[in-house]
């Protein structure tokens, strides 16, 4: 669908802003991965609102019984209740746009909340996963990560093969910590950022709800990226009511004749 002349004037805008600026970064959530057919979690057609949301103390669950835990993760009951929109998936136009955007030199780190893996498959390289990646895991006593793929799940619970310590899938769950490194560094990025494109999400899920505030807090401006108004819309300098996929082709274009 082509975009309204509004749509295109904020685009110009932002290009603009963008230009000024020194330091670049980007923030996403589920309505990036919505465009590749990924089910949200809530609101319509939500995984959680249709089947129930996980257990608020998973991760207390986790630590007491970690074998157990392994043994439901690995059930094939699990695996299709929560695996077939995200294994389908690919990454859509706003995903390579933001790739594009990281190769010309313009967007310097980004940060997103969805565990998809989309934006690595679409190039991104500077990525920092708040949420985990559903194809890695982690060792929950020194924190490195493994890709899941291959790692021996023979023995329950699996242990880290550097250290002996638990391993669980990456992917952040309720009650547990945002692990230290991808928090350090979010945080960092931000305090070193003077604008953040915010795609795809109203900015609410603390601590990424915070990285915005850090921003604008030192000076900086955000690009809002959004079809709906949200909580986020009353502190961004410019705002683009247009999904991710449609707006940020038109970005990344309107960049490239600037340069």
């Amino acid at each position: 669908m082509p975009l309204d002349e509004s749509v295109r004037a904020s685009i110009r805008e932002a290009a603009r802003l963008i230009i000024s600026s020194k330091y670049v970064t980007a923030l996403t959530g589920a309505g990036v991965s919505v465009e590749s057919g990924i089910r949200p979690f809530r609101g319509p057609g939500g995984l959680w609102t249709e089947r129930g949301e996980p257990p608020m103390d998973g991760y207390r669950r986790f630590e007491e019984d970690p074998k157990r835990h392994w043994e439901e993760m690995l059930s094939p009951v699990r695996e299709s209740r929560f695996g077939d929109s995200i294994r389908e998936a690919k990454p859509n136009a706003g995903h390579y746009s933001l790739a594009e955007l990281e190769s010309m030199g313009i967007l310097r780190s980004l940060v997103t909340q969805n565990i998809d893996n989309l934006h690595i498959e679409a190039g991104s390289k500077n990525v920092l996963e708040i949420h985990g990646n559903r194809l890695k895991l982690r060792c929950v006593r020194c924190g490195e990560r493994f890709p899941r793929e291959g790692f021996d799940l023979s023995t329950l619970p699996p242990r880290c093969p550097s250290c002996s310590g638990i391993v669980k899938e990456d992917v952040v769950m309720f009650g547990e910590p945002i692990p230290r490194d991808v928090l350090e560094s979010c945080q960092t990025e931000a305090s070193r950022s003077d604008c953040m494109i915010v795609a795809g999400t109203s900015a609410v899920v603390y601590p990424a709800a915070s990285l915005p505030l850090i921003i604008k807090e030192r000076g900086g401006a955000i690009i809002e990226i959004n079809p709906l108004a949200s909580d986020l819309s009353r502190i961004s300098y410019v705002i683009i009511r247009a999904s991710s996929g449609e707006s940020l082709p038109a970005l990344v274009e309107v960049l490239k004749k600037s340069g």
